[in-house]
């Protein structure tokens, strides 16, 4: 389904402020597969994300989504099948636009079927509101209010039925939770949840929360320095404990996991 081949993205290279931050990495995931990557500040995670999304082109490697080669497609194409959260809620929405005008433009922009100066019809109006109610924060009462009147958390729930909408076929979430506060954080990670699994999306999740990332989905990988150091699935994921994650980074790596976000979460 997703095919990340030995993938290398180095900034500012040539210069003293050179970064190799992914470096000949490989992945695979299957159709389905819902992947939580965690690690260190630095690590890698979101620069994997942004490869896959498009936000720049790899220096070398190739990236494959349903058999295409999507290596040098631009990041407004790929957007019509990978839908994408990050971490800033004001990131994901237009905040001047009504929640109605937001989630139409969500639809034109990923639906296969429309160009971007197609209108929105009254019966797709009514399935924006019948989701929005399945959120559970009463916004399909709220469909002509601007985005920018929301919280946070209604603005990242909100974000995520805007990149589902029309099913992408991945689902790429870049700390989603980080800027919420703990309950918001954890209703929108049941939200992602929920919805994941309803439509059997393909996701890619990174988080610093490493329960959170042991709980969800069917793998966790980590990374350090641009690799993939350790994955886990099956028996030995659902088993796993943090003292026995530290030790099995310090035995892949030969050093300490000490990152206090992490740790604390």
């Amino acid at each position: 389904m997703l095919d990340v081949l030995d993938i290398t993205k180095t900034f500012n290279a040539g210069t003293v402020n050179e970064k190799i931050a992914v470096s000949s990495l490989s992945l695979h995931l299957d159709a389905g597969d819902f992947v939580t990557i965690i690690g260190s500040n630095g690590a890698g995670k979101s620069t994997l994300l942004s490869a896959i999304g498009g936000s720049f082109y790899v220096d070398s490697g190739r990236i494959r989504l349903n058999g295409e080669d999507i290596t040098f497609v631009p990041e407004y194409k790929r957007s019509k099948g990978i839908g994408r959260m990050f971490q800033d809620p004001l990131k994901g929405t237009a905040p001047h636009m009504t929640i109605e005008e937001n989630l139409a433009l969500a639809y034109l922009r990923a639906s296969t079927y429309t160009s971007p100066f197609s209108r929105v019809s009254k019966a797709q109006r009514e399935e924006f509101r019948a989701r929005l109610a399945q959120l559970g924060l009463g916004l399909e009462d709220r469909m002509k209010n601007p985005v920018g009147l929301l919280s946070g958390g209604q603005r990242q729930a909100l974000t995520l039925l805007m990149a589902t909408l029309v099913t992408p076929k991945l689902l790429l979430l870049d700390e989603h939770t980080a800027a919420l506060d703990p309950a918001t954080a954890e209703k929108v990670l049941e939200l992602t949840r929920r919805i994941t699994a309803e439509h059997r999306l393909t996701c890619l999740m990174v988080t610093h929360n490493i329960q959170s990332a042991l709980n969800l989905g069917n793998r966790t990988i980590m990374m350090n320095n641009g690799k993939i150091v350790l994955e886990l699935s099956g028996k030995e994921r659902e088993g796993m404990t943090l003292p026995r994650l530290m030790e099995l980074f310090r035995e892949r790596t030969r050093q300490d996991l000490d990152n206090d976000r992490m740790l604390l979460d």
